[in-house]
């Protein structure tokens, strides 16, 4: 009779802890958070299934010099970075507007080309309050002992000498990601366009939970990816 006692309050607690689990993930399903791509799909020639951004209106086909080009750039204000997680039923999209950093262009020497980047953690959002507020708990990025995530650029792909006004040009990003204080080599595929007197980046690489120290969330009701897509939309000005 305690055996049978017990076994019903095992299971007592074992259903108990999945309506629990499925109750928390009903107030934190949902993706509310649309990518906006900074290039506009007729520039990149390819529709990637995400929003455009209203990037600088400008001519294209003119002829887009050196001198236009190589110097200092600053990440505006309009830049965003995304994260994205694929569970069973849905991928939920994550933005973080608070983007700063540099990108020192030079056409004639691609080594001597520089790139940083800094987000604020805090202001991670994915449209729930409450998930948001999880995710930036302890238990995963723990945003208040590590407030900012950063990536530096080591390496530029070769650019070409000659842009053209709209056109994209492809680029890779090799470099250093830290989440978490973690450091993790990721190599960004791009795209670039000059357009209206600004630098249009939008570049994605795709890292896990293990490189920053983070368990996997999946739960007895939902699976989870291990892969994180991370997207850098940056508007650059001089």
């Amino acid at each position: 009779m305690k055996k049978k006692t017990t076994a019903i309050i095992a299971a007592g607690v074992v259903i108990a802890g999945a309506i629990t689990a499925f109750a928390f993930l009903n107030n934190t399903l949902g993706n509310n958070v649309e990518i906006e791509s900074v290039i506009p799909t007729q520039e990149t020639g390819a529709s990637n299934g995400t929003n455009t951004a209203n990037a600088a209106a400008a001519p294209t086909g003119a002829a887009v010099t050196a001198e236009q080009l190589n110097g200092v750039w600053n990440i505006a204000d309009t830049s965003k970075v995304y994260w994205s997680v694929t569970t069973s039923k849905e991928t939920v999209n994550f933005v973080d507007p608070t983007v700063t950093g540099t990108w020192n262009v030079n056409l004639n020497d691609s080594g001597a080309m520089t790139g940083e980047g800094t987000v604020e953690m805090s202001a991670l959002d994915s449209g729930n309050a409450k998930r948001d507020e999880h995710v930036k708990g302890a238990d995963f990025l723990a945003v208040t002992e590590f407030p900012q995530s950063t990536f530096v650029v080591k390496s530029f792909s070769e650019l070409p000498a000659e842009w053209t006004e709209g056109t994209a040009v492809p680029v890779q990003l090799q470099g250093t990601m830290t989440v978490k204080g973690k450091e993790k080599e990721v190599t960004f595929d791009s795209q670039a366009v000059y357009s209206g007197g600004q630098l249009m980046l939008s570049g994605t690489t795709t890292v896990t939970f293990a490189d920053f120290g983070m368990a996997n969330p999946h739960s007895i009701v939902l699976d989870t990816e291990n892969n994180l897509e991370v997207r850098l939309e940056l508007v650059l000005s001089k």
